[in-house]
């Protein structure tokens, strides 16, 4: 339980490392760009998992759960 929790708030405060949307926070990355990496396929490792939550949490409205997180956190 405790490795889910810490890669929430690992994901918290995660941001973008790279390309347009570089430094902005990966849970306030646009829907669309998110869609395009999830046809494209998402990049491997900790920020394609991250990316990949993301997508799940915006497709299913939760997106708060993040944001509450990150008001604690950060």
């Amino acid at each position: 339980m405790e490795n889910k929790h810490q890669f929430l708030v690992e994901l918290a405060k995660a941001k973008m490392p790279f390309g347009k949307f570089q430094g902005r926070f990966l849970i306030d990355l646009p829907e669309h760009y998110i869609v395009w990496y999830k046809n494209k396929g998402f990049p491997n490792g900790k920020l394609g998992k991250q990316m990949e939550l993301v997508y799940e949490l915006k497709l299913n409205g939760l997106e708060d759960i993040i944001k509450k997180i990150q008001k604690e956190y950060t």
